[in-house]
């Protein structure tokens, strides 16, 4: 067994992954009972504490005993916050004596006693070194985490709460597990996530607010994984000015940094609702250095706090005009029964379930609902051809029997309107078709395809009406696909029905089925070129989808965040009998 083993196993007995987990920070040294908690960066560095975050509703961390007694004065509560974890434990490299560890949890403690004038104080440990470090860990580096260990340990067996801060993914796999077990145990775990505010905002307010809440899950995720309870969890979130740093990073004007403050607040609001995590601690404020000085500051910090809470701070008035104070802007707002919305239309959850009944998979359903949300406006298909092709169908397939074709729609899992949506479907995108301008195959392409191709099947038919896979005519040879493939099991000289964008049209087999090669290229070119023309048709039909598609999810609304994929969902595989034979 490894030093490392012996080290995890023995903190583990210590601790005891069973043992009831402390009250979450909320109540605690009457700190408001809500979830999340939010606190607030409010050491010295932040030079207009007492201004903004000195107010009822407001939760300040602040080290010094003179500033959290200034705040409080003011009607905030306050936390203790701990700058610098690594001198009471080291670091991976270069840990403490283990023998050191109780005297700094003491100091530690007795210091978050005086500062927030609680025996029992929420206290904010700033932050665990390598928190993606694989293992096996090297014997400094279990020595480390087993300090951290001991000082969460010690500040929750004198009654405080810790919240520790990690800046990276956590690494959950081998013996880390247990360790991030253990620390969930005795003190809350907030995950750092910050962004760049430059690039987020040239994507828009929908598809940057989607990302900030994307990263956030995924922030939490490794954590939810090794069985964290989400009340044991955390977010920070930045608004650092300094460039590097991930947050401004120079954006401007002031009211662009202003509409980001808004946005990364209500996404964070957003994801700690869903998860109903701990606690939310904002990060930033502070002022270190020249490069990270901004005046902009108190108005951000008033802006983040409107934007939680209106109540708490006169965010419009702070950012001043030009600022766009909408609260829903970008955010999931959407009714109960809507599953996406975009373009101020829905997919309903209803919808989504009954077109799963048919596909076996929500993702599928979803998709081709939002490419029929898309492809719609502008190329409407009235009811009377549904349904006069619905009649055709009816008529061929089912030989006349309307009961026949509704126990077989209700056989594949759908319902005569989801039946008739994907007979409009087809109908919608062979409009779509027509509409694209594609180049006319040249006398060369149509050769090659001739010479290359020459093993595909070939038939000569009549149509008792002109046909695109004719080439337009009524009468020649035809390529299948794009002809029909019942066309290949038609026996010589006789007739079928086919069902069309049409109606039902009327077929005969004029000769065998023949290789395109056998058939010279003087009479096989109207069929050659019907089937690139309808293969480019296609090819551009899809290429538009979903190009109108991906362009369409950058506005797009939907429940968690979980998108449509843009792609194009042929719903008449699911229901054969409801095809287009051309």
């Amino acid at each position: 067994m490894t030093k490392i083993a012996v080290v995890v196993i023995a903190l583990g007995a210590a601790l005891g992954l069973g043992q009831a987990s402390p009250a979450a920070l909320g109540g605690l040294c009457g700190l408001p009972d809500d979830r999340p908690l939010w606190v607030e960066y409010a050491e010295g560095s932040v030079s207009f504490r007492n201004d903004v975050f000195g107010r009822p509703g407001v939760v300040a961390a602040t080290s010094g005993t003179v500033n959290a007694g200034e705040l409080r004065a003011r009607g905030a509560h306050t936390v203790y916050w701990w700058m610098k974890l690594n001198r009471i434990a080291g670091t991976p490299s270069a840990p403490t004596a283990a023998a050191t560890v109780a005297a700094g949890v003491t100091e530690i403690v007795d210091k978050a006693i005086a500062a927030t004038e609680c025996q029992t104080p929420v206290i904010v440990l700033n932050e665990l070194n390598g928190a993606a470090s694989t293992t096996p860990w090297t014997p400094t580096n279990a020595q480390y985490r087993a300090n951290v260990l001991e000082v969460l340990r010690g500040i929750s067996a004198r009654g405080g709460r810790t919240l520790l801060l990690i800046s990276a993914r956590p690494y959950i796999g081998g013996d880390a597990l247990a360790w991030w077990q253990q620390a969930g145990q005795v003190a809350e775990i907030a995950r750092e996530v910050y962004f760049p505010a430059p690039p987020l905002m040239r994507t828009g307010a929908v598809l940057a607010s989607r990302t900030m809440r994307q990263k956030f899950r995924q922030g939490l995720a490794p954590l939810l994984a090794a069985g964290i309870p989400p009340d044991r969890l955390g977010l920070v979130i930045g608004f650092q000015s300094g460039p590097g740093k991930g947050g401004r990073e120079g954006l401007q004007p002031t009211t662009a940094w202003l509409r980001f403050t808004k946005l990364v607040t209500l996404a964070a609001k957003q994801v700690a609702g869903e998860f109903r995590i701990g606690s939310v601690v904002t990060w930033g404020w502070g002022t270190f250095d020249t490069a990270g000085a901004d005046v902009d500051k108190a108005k951000a910090a008033c802006v983040s706090l409107w934007a939680r809470d209106p109540a708490l701070c006169d965010g419009e008035a702070a950012a001043g005009p030009g600022f766009n104070a909408s609260l829903d802007e970008g955010q999931i707002a959407l009714p109960p029964d809507t599953r996406c919305r975009v373009d101020g239309k829905s997919i309903s959850k209803l919808g989504v379930k009954a077109l799963t009944a048919v596909t076996g998979d929500p993702q599928v359903a979803l998709s081709a609902l939002f490419a029929r949300h898309v492809e719609t406006p502008g190329h409407p298909v009235a009811d009377s051809r549904v349904l006069a092709v619905e009649e055709a169908i009816v008529s061929v397939r089912f030989r006349g029997s309307r009961t026949s074709y509704l126990s077989a729609v209700r056989a594949k899992g759908a319902s005569i309107s989801v039946a008739r949506a994907i007979i409009a479907d087809q109908l919608r995108r062979q409009d779509i078709a027509r509409k694209r301008r594609v180049e006319t195959p040249t006398g060369a392409e149509v050769s090659l395809y001739h010479t290359l191709y020459g093993v595909l099947p070939v038939r000569q038919v009549r149509a008792d009406t002109a046909a695109s896979w004719l080439g337009g005519r009524r009468r020649g040879f035809t390529l299948v696909p794009p002809g029909p493939l019942q066309l290949l099991t038609l026996p010589t000289a006789l007739s079928a029905s086919l069902v069309t964008p049409n109606g039902r049209v009327r077929v005969t087999a004029l000769d065998e089925v023949l290789p395109l090669g056998a058939v010279p290229l003087s009479l096989a070119r109207p069929a050659v070129r019907a089937a690139l023309t309808a293969q480019a048709r296609l090819q551009a039909v899809e290429t538009w989808s979903v190009g109108v598609q991906s362009r369409a999810l950058s506005r797009a609304l939907c429940v968690g965040d979980v998108l449509p994929v843009a792609v194009t969902v042929d719903l008449a595989a699911y229901l054969p009998f409801l095809a287009l034979d051309a």
